[in-house]
């Protein structure tokens, strides 16, 4: 069952510690590390996942906040000495730094508190990620995952599978931790897009529409759109007759989006 709980998690960290082995052999098998893999695992916090990467992946590298936690880490992982823990915050990380070894592949449990920002922090860094595969609340493992026409698809979904393919892989209930979270888990796995199969124009216009389009969601994208485009804008975009603003936001693919955004940004340079 994993290492005793000598450490009480921090709520301030949104620490839950992953200790049911059937569950991480899972994990690592999905994850499949190799010894040659530059893998860097995020918030190892008492080592249950980091055991067995580490075993098959010697020179695996590690982010953790909690200083409190790095002594007795580098303990127990002290016959291998590749390993290594940064004492940084990830939000704060520069992922370039680790890419001189070829793309990165990360992993990690991460606290419910930052999945998001997180996430989108390190799609700043897709150009030199191979893959990533997180353990996350299930509800943002749906909305990262969702399809269009489904309640969970929004901003997360269309922004995330912009940069990524997002595979939900499976859930983790929260028996599996300690302490136990009051929220379900699932591991998903998202894999950059070596060339994106729709490429934006304006990311910034891309990022704006969604937001704007999904702040009110049941409204018509025409609706949503008001705030932010000119009525003879709005007019050319139903001219152009591609995408039918018509429909609701959740209606709209991500290609749609794009294909959107591209003939905003085209609006704006006219």
């Amino acid at each position: 069952m994993g290492n005793p709980p000598l450490h009480k998690a921090r709520r301030r960290f949104g620490q839950n510690f992953l200790n049911d082995t059937n569950i991480i052999d899972r994990i690592v098998r999905s994850i499949n590390p190799k010894q040659d893999d530059n893998l860097i695992e995020i918030g190892p916090g008492q080592g249950a996942l980091t055991a067995p990467l580490v075993e098959s992946c010697p020179q695996l590298q590690a982010i953790e906040i909690d200083r409190d936690l790095i002594p007795g880490l580098l303990a127990q992982f002290a016959k291998y000495p590749k390993f290594h823990i940064h004492k940084q915050d990830a939000l704060a990380v520069d992922f370039t730094q680790f890419a001189e070894r070829g793309p990165l592949r990360i992993v990690g449990n991460l606290p419910y508190n930052i999945s998001t920002p997180l996430i989108f922090h390190l799609l700043s860094f897709n150009t030199v990620i191979q893959d990533m595969h997180f353990m996350l609340q299930k509800e943002v493992v749906e909305r990262l995952a969702a399809t269009p026409n489904n309640k969970n698809y929004g901003r997360l979904s269309i922004m995330v599978q912009y940069y990524c393919q997002a595979e939900l892989l499976f859930e983790v209930p929260p028996e599996c931790f300690q302490p136990k979270p009051k929220v379900d888990s699932a591991i998903i796995r998202l894999i950059p897009h070596k060339t994106p199969p729709y490429e934006a124009e304006n990311i910034a216009v891309l990022t704006e529409l969604v937001q704007k389009a999904f702040q009110q969601r049941r409204k018509t994208l025409r609706n949503s759109l008001k705030q932010w485009l000119s009525l003879e804008q709005l007019d050319k975009l139903v001219d152009l007759g591609d995408i039918d603003i018509g429909l609701r936001p959740e209606n709209l693919s991500v290609h749609d989006y794009v294909t959107l955004s591209n003939q905003i940004s085209y609006l704006d340079q006219v």
